[in-house]
């Protein structure tokens, strides 16, 4: 017995060293790469992401190089008493036991941000305390006897004597080979009948333990069910913010009769901490699906607000498409004339730059222009060479005849000058929206987005009650045949602006994405 008690006591202390990222100085973006063990230097990198890459390397070559786990060293965690992960389950209750177990590995912890990387020789199951755990390697079994197997075997030496076991001369024998003659072996004694006593499963949640002798039972039980859905939750392709804001919600009634049962303030904050999150929760689903709160407005929150305003964007559109000066333009033409006349729509004059037609999808820019000059339908102050070239700090003064109102004609649009900015805005975010860039899509494509966002109800359904948009209106206002509305139509899909499209021969339906509904001006 004397010679096992030595070899525990001789047992040495599981390993550990840390690679750390720290700053070099403030406002500087140089960082240092250091580790705990006393031949490595530190290193300093030009930046955060260098720093972290050179400290993952420097800690896989410690890995490499360094040797297996022993499967005789004490647990790293055990030194410490677990302080590193084991925390107390309330302000007034003590830290709970910690008993160590199962195979010694080798374990890589680190936290969120990324900061340090800790490398321990630790016990599997202080290793499996740790979140961020993940095992490198383990230990291969201890031989011979263990210690409490010594202990064990000296008891039953000393309190009874022990049956005669008969060992077999031959080795230990296979299910594949069996032996020519039976090897008699003596049955070991029947185990006790009494039943076992199982200890209650101990719960956490929101980093706190749930006690054993937690009352009333049915609190412990939903306590303890609660944490096992968040971490269940959190292992979700995809979040579901209706499920998410139940679970608040029971978390929050929850720990409101933990808090009455213990008297504890800080339970009682995390329970108001969970009303609240349930609510917002709630509140960011129903805006998800695109209904409004009670009592509240719509859940869209649209560029343009009001319903004169969407009928204003309309008139726009509607009367370019019926005063196009080319009859047989492109799309690109009727692109530009949209874009201008959303420029000088309440005086007939305004302000261009270079960059305004650069954004657009034109081949050939100064060609267009050119062409809206010679018919008379455009005036510029200067060449097209200067109006390509101008700069925000030196804007060319473009003007549009048929807009600009006089004594007997005060123009097609009865919007006033405050709007006029408004409806401009909203057809740069239509035609310059992000996946429409991304997709490098052609003018008809702009064409019909626009076509489609003051084509669409409340709900983003095309047509007014969902009933869809007649084919030949849409090829008439994108300057495209019929038969290559579908095409068009594909690429709006595929830069998830509709959805549930479906084109027959008469008319276009399905919806606008929810993506897109707030640039939508939708059918009153």
């Amino acid at each position: 017995m004397g010679v096992e008690a030595h070899a525990t006591n001789e047992r040495v202390t599981g390993r550990r060293w840390t690679v750390r990222l720290d700053p070099v100085g403030r406002g500087r973006a140089d960082v240092r790469v250091s580790c705990s063990r006393p031949a490595c230097a530190a290193q300093v990198l030009p930046s955060a992401g260098a720093g972290r890459t050179a400290a993952v390397a420097h800690l896989k070559a410690h890995l490499r190089a360094g040797a297996a786990p022993r499967p005789s060293a004490h647990c790293a965690c055990r030194a410490e008493e677990c302080h590193t992960h084991i925390r107390p389950a309330g302000p007034r209750e003590r830290p709970a036991p910690w008993r160590c177990g199962g195979a010694v590995v080798l374990v890589v912890v680190t936290d969120r941000e990324g900061r340090w990387w800790q490398v321990m020789e630790c016990c599997s199951r202080c290793a499996a305390a740790h979140p961020t755990a993940k095992i490198v390697a383990t230990a291969p079994a201890a031989e011979g006897p263990t210690p409490a197997d010594a202990v064990r075997a000296d008891t039953v030496r000393t309190d009874t004597p022990a049956p005669a076991a008969t060992l077999s001369a031959v080795g230990p024998h296979f299910s594949h080979s069996a032996p020519a003659t039976a090897v008699p072996r003596q049955v070991p004694a029947p185990r006790s009948t009494r039943p076992v006593r199982k200890r209650p499963r101990r719960g956490r949640i929101a980093q706190r333990f749930v006690p054993h002798d937690l009352r009333p039972v049915a609190l412990r039980d939903e306590l303890t069910e609660l944490g096992e859905l968040f971490r269940a939750y959190q292992q979700r392709p995809e979040p579901d913010l209706a499920v998410l804001a139940d679970l608040h919600a029971r978390k929050a009634e929850a720990f409101f009769a933990w808090a009455e049962v213990t008297a504890d303030t800080g339970l009682r904050l995390d329970a108001r901490r969970a009303e609240q999150a349930a609510a917002t929760a709630r509140l960011q689903h129903l805006h998800r699906i695109g209904q409004a709160p009670d009592g509240e407005g719509p859940a869209v929150a649209r560029l343009l607000t009001a319903p004169a305003q969407w009928d204003h964007a309309r008139a726009v559109l509607a009367h370019v498409a019926a005063h196009a000066p080319l009859p047989g333009a492109e799309a690109e033409a009727r692109l530009l004339m949209v874009m201008l006349t959303l420029r000088t729509a309440h005086a007939g004059v305004g302000n261009l730059v270079g960059q305004d037609l650069k954004g657009l999808p034109l081949r050939d820019p100064e060609h267009l222009v050119g062409q809206l000059l010679e018919c008379g339908w455009l005036d510029i102050s200067g060449t097209v060479e200067e109006l390509i070239a101008s700069r925000p700090e030196s804007p060319t003064r473009i003007s549009v005849p048929s807009l600009t109102p006089d004594d007997n004609d005060p123009g097609p649009f009865t919007f006033g000058k405050k709007m006029r900015p408004k409806l401009s805005g909203w057809a740069q975010r239509v035609v310059g929206e992000k996946k429409l860039r991304k997709a490098k899509t052609e003018a008809e494509a702009r064409l019909l987005a626009l076509a489609l966002a003051t084509g669409a109800d409340g709900e983003g359904r095309l047509g007014r009650e969902g009933q869809g948009i007649a084919v030949e209106t849409l090829s008439s206002w994108c300057a495209v045949d019929s038969g290559d509305l579908r095409e068009l139509v594909d690429r709006l899909t595929a830069a998830d602006w509709l959805a549930e499209a479906d084109v027959t021969d008469t008319h276009l339906t399905g919806r606008l994405t929810e993506r897109v509904l707030p640039l939508g001006c939708p059918l009153t």
